[in-house]
């Protein structure tokens, strides 16, 4: 056995990794690179054709963004995964698809001008071919049920990351290998807990923030109120955000806040077609929730208030704009690389009665991490933009395990031998020290690791 990474090898996006079992060959996950990165996505690095299998362990972009490169190159095999990540995956991949378009439209308009030098790169793919890869999934994967695929034994257990989330613990000839594709941060509204992998020989175990502990999702709560209190008598709040989960998240906090009467009275928009969407996956499986959530779900829609208007229109998302206090304005991208966000960023970062507030990891390369690295001004579509609103980061609403889950998750399978993936490398090496003596090794792209 052994096991190459294509992607999130000493890096955060990208994932895909190679398990080849003698002439088997299955892959965990096919995901773009974003940030600095984002040009590793043009290559997929193996043929196609000689895959057997994707197991897909949730539907972040980062994780299935790639697939339809799969089919378009005449993959043939199944793809694997739980009914919410093929809902999910749908969702994010036909988004993904029209922004790939949208951008290369702007680009190769720029290149006519003059004012870009080179050529653009077309998109990597497009709305057929999405469609195409759609064909493939497989979504009849349960937690904790035994699968028989390719004389192999493959477990899917809940990683408590997102909607539909897994690791998978995989079976062959009496030795066993975990992916744990991303793990959660415990004690979210929505989704449970992550469940703990078995004992296993070898673990693959991200490592976004094996760096930090976050602060408690309480903790975090109260941080967001405070902002809100803070800003919205003569201010906005802008509130980049993942359209999936992120935002489910956030909607759930501020109904809790209306219910208990400590929301200021005020203006929500939720400025994201691809979020309503995701939103209606999560109603659709209510399964998947936390159980107190579940018994909420049973007698109302957990993530409705009053003050909240959903947005579709691009015209009426021009309109908000004009609003200068009392607005909470929900938009994506989570990482500033695309989406409406960017036109409120134009519109509202340069008034210091206005926040910024950040809820999600801001890769290397992205808006995002230049606006937390105080840059400024920074380039919002082309124009220099000088940041006066207020910026904070509430790292407690993240849907990634801190350092002290991951080593809790890592010691409860302990494994021979561990390999970090899907993390910047710096902070790696610091899980590794805090993993003490056990065998740990940061495998490089490409390289062939034995298990």
């Amino acid at each position: 056995m052994k096991v190459i990474s294509y992607g999130a090898a000493k890096t955060v996006t990208g994932s895909a990794h190679m398990l080849i079992i003698d002439d088997k060959k299955i892959l965990i996950d096919c995901g773009l690179f974003q940030g600095v990165d984002e040009e590793q996505s043009e290559e997929l690095g193996f043929d196609p054709k000689e895959v057997d299998a994707v197991l897909l362990t949730h539907a972040h972009i980062d994780h299935c963004g790639r697939i339809p490169m799969l089919v378009k190159y005449e993959f043939k095999g199944k793809i694997y995964c739980t009914r919410p990540t093929y809902e999910l995956s749908r969702l994010m991949l036909l988004d993904t698809a029209k922004v790939m378009l949208e951008h290369y439209k702007s680009a190769m308009k720029r290149f006519q001008r003059g004012t870009l030098k080179d050529m653009p790169v077309e998109p990597l793919y497009d709305e057929d071919d999405v469609f195409n890869a759609l064909e493939h999934f497989e979504p009849t994967f349960s937690y904790d049920k035994v699968f028989e695929l390719l004389g192999l034994k493959i477990t899917p257990k809940d990683a408590g990351h997102i909607l539909g989330s897994c690791f998978y613990e995989i079976e062959y000839k009496g030795k066993k290998i975990v992916f744990s594709g991303d793990l959660g941060n415990k004690g979210k509204p929505i989704v449970k807990d992550f469940e703990h992998p078995s004992k296993a020989d070898v673990v693959y175990c991200e490592s976004t923030y094996g760096d930090r502990l976050h602060k408690s999702f309480e903790e975090s709560k109260q941080e967001l109120k405070e902002v809100l209190l803070n800003t919205l008598k003569h201010g906005n709040v802008l509130i980049p955000s993942y359209a999936l989960e992120r935002t489910q998240d956030i909607l759930y906090i501020l109904r809790e806040l209306y219910e208990e009467k400590s929301l200021p009275k005020c203006r929500i928009f939720l400025d994201s077609p691809l979020a309503i969407g995701v939103t209606k996956v999560f109603l659709r499986n209510p399964e998947y929730f936390k159980k107190e959530t579940y018994e909420i779900f049973k007698k109302e829609d957990p993530f409705y208030l009053p003050y909240l208007t959903m947005v579709r229109d691009i015209e009426e998302s021009k309109q908000i704009n004009d609003i200068q206090e009392g607005a909470i304005i929900i938009a994506g991208s989570g990482m500033l690389s695309g989406g409406r966000i960017l036109h409120h960023i134009r519109h509202h970062a340069y008034r210091e009665q206005n926040a910024i507030v950040f809820v999600g990891y801001q890769p290397r390369g992205t808006l995002g991490r230049r606006i937390l690295e105080k840059q400024n001004p920074v380039f919002v579509m082309g124009e220099p933009i000088h940041i006066k609103a207020k910026i904070y980061t509430i790292n407690g609403f993240s849907s990634h395990a801190d350092q002290s889950e991951l080593t809790e998750w890592i010691t409860a399978a302990d494994p021979q031998k561990i390999c970090l993936i899907h993390g910047e490398e710096d902070k790696m090496i610091i899980l590794k020290q805090k993993l003490g003596d056990r065998n740990v090794y940061i495998p490089s792209k490409k390289e062939a690791i034995d298990v």
